[in-house]
Order: structure tokens, then sequence, then C-alpha cells
């Protein structure tokens, strides 16, 4: 059974009030709370398991090695990847991001090759193409959104050709909460010959994902927003392409042999993973899986987007706001503009209530270009928020708007 009082009690962090006022917080898209054994386990591996891995023959060491891997292993059942060596340890989903771009890309890419891209894209998933476009001269093509935020699957087909080498594209929106149809964009891109990529850091927390399923060729994530620690990401890749693809950083541990004559590199995932990893991160990664899908997330997801729906009907039904995304197929945020407020004065105003929103383009510019606004407010979803977090919102933002009437 879901329960979610029992879940809130899990997270430390919502039992904290700001501004004399109990905590509401709604910005999980961008960082979600950690739950206490994640928290606990980062602790007990620095106390009483800590040593650097791969290296060391003594207990300790070992015992830190077994912990890593193991979260590799937890990682690679979550996303039901054909093998541990599919898994790379990265920084979070943009350095897991640049390492495709630099190696497949950079290895993969050439003048007058094209890639797809959606109006939808995170910065993470724009500016890397775009850096290696300058040194390369590949095309990037982008594929727009409607007015409710749904990919264009039809101009998405118009793009597809002989010279498409890439498509890269988010999973869910940070913005819209779109849900893209990727296992439909993946098919049609491998029909034309095409590698796929999948920014999957606002789906792999929300829903479950599956690469064999999906099939894509990479699909990224980060710890933080899977109520894991911050400096640890994903990156999936089948292994075939991994074991084509040159390293992205050289130094220790990814290398087979090494002499003042050249170097070999070491298989993946250890070819991707130079220098000391983020060993507590990687361990508390672990244990927030462990976390997810002891609740299970097939019941997260159905929590999540009951939520959403409460959400989006509550603010839509307020005068003067104006939400952005309203696809029927959604998960975990809404974003929105007033005609009352700026949003930066409407966060302000919200927080002295003890609500935690997003306020920007939130990484997403030329996505809120296409919409016609600069910035938003957005309010996102985690597995902790209830009923009483929507009505508690919707209370303050109904005060903003009296504020500044």
């Amino acid at each position: 059974m879901f329960d979610v009082e029992k879940i809130r009690s899990d997270f430390p962090a919502l039992s904290l009030t700001v501004h004399g006022k109990p905590l509401i917080f709604l910005d999980s898209a961008a960082s979600a709370q950690k739950p206490l054994c994640v928290l606990e386990s980062v602790r007990e591996e620095y106390l009483n398991e800590y040593a650097n891995v791969h290296r060391g023959i003594y207990d300790l060491s070992e015992k830190a090695t077994l912990n890593f891997e193991h979260a590799r292993q937890k990682v690679r059942r979550f996303i039901n990847a054909a093998s541990d060596k599919e898994i790379i340890f990265t920084r979070g989903a943009t350095d897991s991001i640049n390492l495709v771009a630099y190696t497949w890309g950079a290895a993969n890419l050439k003048a007058g090759d094209e890639i797809i891209l959606s109006q939808a894209e995170h910065h993470s998933n724009i500016v890397p193409w775009q850096i290696l476009q300058q040194r390369i001269g590949f095309k990037i093509k982008v594929v727009p959104v409607d007015d409710k935020g749904d990919f264009i699957f039809e101009k998405y087909l118009d793009l597809l050709n002989e010279k498409t080498k890439l498509v890269s594209v988010l999973h869910v929106s940070n913005v819209l909460g779109t849900i893209f149809p990727v296992k439909e964009i993946i098919r049609s891109a491998h029909k034309a010959g095409a590698v796929v990529l999948i920014d999957g850091c606002q789906a792999a927390t929300h829903m479950p994902v599956d690469m064999q399923d999906i099939d894509c060729d990479f699909y990224a994530f980060s710890g933080h927003k899977l109520y894991g620690p911050t400096g640890i990401g994903v990156l999936y890749g089948k292994l075939a392409l991994l074991e084509q693809m040159p390293p992205f950083e050289g130094g220790g541990d990814m290398i087979k042999s090494v002499s003042f004559e050249k170097s070999v590199w070491a298989e993946p995932p250890a070819r991707f993973e130079a220098g000391t990893p983020a060993i507590m991160q990687a361990v508390g990664l672990g244990h927030a899986i462990d976390y997810v899908n002891q609740i299970g997330m097939n019941e997260i997801d159905a929590h999540e987007r009951a939520l959403c729906r409460k959400l989006q009907q509550a603010v839509g039904e307020i005068q003067g706001v104006r939400i952005i995304g309203t696809s029927d197929h959604k998960a975990a945020v809404v974003s929105f503009v007033t005609d009352f407020a700026h949003p930066q004065d409407l966060s302000m105003v919200l927080d002295q209530e003890g609500v935690a929103v997003r306020t920007g383009h939130h990484c997403a510019q030329p996505l809120h270009e296409r919409f016609g606004v600069s910035v938003s407010v957005r309010a996102s979803l985690g597995v902790y928020n209830t009923d009483n977090d929507i009505e508690g919102f919707i209370r303050a933002l109904d005060k903003a708007k009296r504020f500044f009437a």
C-alpha cells in the first residue's frame, strides 16, 4: 500500500519550517530531497568503510569496491540494462551528455552530417552539440512542439533522412512535464540508421524506465533528482557502442597499460571513469534506488500523475494564470505565468508562505521563447508530495495574487 505519510516521515527536510510556516517543497525537478536511509548510508560509508576503490587488496578497500560495484549493479537492474559494463558513473546527466558528445560525437560526426534535437531540450542537451558543431560543421535540426507542448512527430519524420546520424531528445520535459513518445522516436531513428541519446533526468525518478523496451543507444540521468546525492550521474550505453568509443578523460583507472610510447584503454565502463570516482555518492545512489524500488516505481508513477492532474487543474482555475504545457501525457511538473506578478516576485511571496518553487527559464530558453515568455514559475512534484501540499500551494498563490492586486 502506498503510504505517503510514512514516506514523508523518511525525509528529514520535510519537517522544516520556513519563515515560521511548514515547508511545502515543490522543486523536486531541480533536485529532490533525500530520505534518511540515503543520508545514513553515505555517513556509514565514510565512517566505517571508506577507502579508494579498485586498487587495494586490504579489507577497507575491498569493502568499498564491493559497495561501489554493487551500486552499479543496482543501476543496471533499475533500468534493465543488459550488462554492468553498460553503466558508467558520471558527475551527473550533463556530464553524461558531454561524454557522448566528445567521445561518440567527435569520433562519428563529420561536416555535412545532421543531428536532431527537440525544441524542449534542456541546455545540457543543446550546448554540447553546439560546441561540437563549431569544431566539425554538422547541422543541428530541431523538432518543434505544439501549443500543448507535445512533440510533433510528423515534423520529426520530415527531418529524418540519410544524413541524420544522431537523435538526442528528452524523455520528460523539465518545463512542460510532457512525456515524449521515446519508443516511437527511437524506432524511427534506427530505421534511418541514426543513433539515439535520451535525456532521462525527469523520467527515471518518476516512472519505470527499461532499456530493453525502449531500445535507445544512450540514456542519461542524475542521482540527485532520484533522491540520491549530488555529484553522481549515470550514462547507459549499449556495450557495442561503448567498446568503439575513445575515452572522455585520461588518467588513472581508465587504462589497461601505460608507457611513454603509448597507452591502452581499459574496457568499459572503466575506460570512461578516470581517476578516483564519486564512491560515496554512487553508494548513496544505490540506496536511493533501493528506496524507490521498495515503494515501487509504478506506484510512484500513479501517485504523482494523480497529483499532477490535481495541481494543474487547481492552478488553471486561478484567473490570470496561464499554464505552459498542457499535454494529455505529462508527469510531475506544472509551469505557469500570471498577469498579476513577475515570476521572480511571485516566488518571493510564495517563499514567505513556506512554498518552495522554481522561477526562471529552467535551462530551457528556446522552449520559453516558443511560448512567448522569458521565464516561468515551476511547481514540481516528488514521491513525498500530498494533496495538502497542493492545497497549501493554491492558498499561498491566492494570497500572493491578492498581495499584488
